[in-house]
């Protein structure tokens, strides 16, 4: 069986203080599974206290992007080795944000990527189509281009995809499990790695990760708004996927 992959990522929130309250209120509801790796990815001003207090622990630490070149003058950016000295083992590229916000590009997505793997960092690298797409029928399509852009040269096991349609991130929206799955799917496919982990991302919630997490395809979520909270994300770490009767 692949392996499931729960990320919480906390975007532009928790201060240190914060993010270690958080940690003393998680850590004890989580239960210990090994069929299930749990990663938490800070923003970078909370890596180096996160890392100090998860040091040893089952829990891993992410981080939220990663530059291509290891130093270099780019203000604002992070660089793969500045990671690992913190013991970040998993990183997010290409999430739809900066993809929105920054115009990345499936070229600049997979510039990171391969940075990442170069310095033995995971990548967890997201693709999703908008809602304009999606409404013009364009899903299958968009997500095909960014397979092949951005999986181009890397290392596919040492890889985590995300899959996050635009149009449910932070709306309160979730894809269907039965759509997601099948995109999930496609992906697996067009990655030519049928061991490949696959995410899904979008407003994931405690009331859905079980249904979610019985698909064939989804190996795991990646969790925005509801890993902000303790107890939500505990419960979507300790999922039980439903068996069918």
């Amino acid at each position: 069986m692949r392996q499931a992959f729960i990320a919480g990522n906390w975007k532009m929130h928790m201060t240190c203080a914060a993010a270690l309250r958080f940690l003393e209120d998680f850590l004890p509801q989580v239960t210990e599974t090994t069929d299930r790796t749990v990663i938490l990815v800070p923003p970078f001003t909370a890596l180096s206290s996160l890392s100090s207090a998860m040091h040893g622990g089952r829990i891993r630490l992410g981080a939220q992007n990663v530059h291509w070149d290891g130093d270099g003058a780019y203000t604002g950016e992070i660089s793969a080795p500045m990671l690992t000295e913190h013991g970040v083992r998993y990183v997010i590229v290409g999430h739809s944000e900066p993809r929105k916000y920054w115009c990345e590009t499936d070229e600049a997505v997979n510039r990171r990527a391969h940075a990442a793997q170069k310095e033995g960092l995971t990548p967890i690298l997201c693709i999703g189509e908008s809602l304009e797409q999606r409404q013009a029928g364009e899903t299958d399509a968009v997500i095909h281009r960014q397979v092949e852009a951005g999986l181009d040269g890397l290392e596919l096991d040492s890889l985590v995809v995300a899959y996050e349609p635009l149009w449910a991130i932070g709306t309160g929206k979730t894809c269907g499990a039965p759509e997601a799955n099948r995109i999930c799917g496609l992906i697996r496919q067009w990655s030519g790695n049928p061991d490949l982990p696959i995410q899904y991302g979008g407003s994931v919630k405690p009331g859905t990760i079980d249904e979610l997490m019985h698909q064939s395809h989804i190996d795991g979520v990646l969790v925005g708004g509801a890993s902000l909270d303790p107890d939500a994300f505990a419960r979507i770490v300790n999922y039980q996927a439903f068996t069918e009767d």
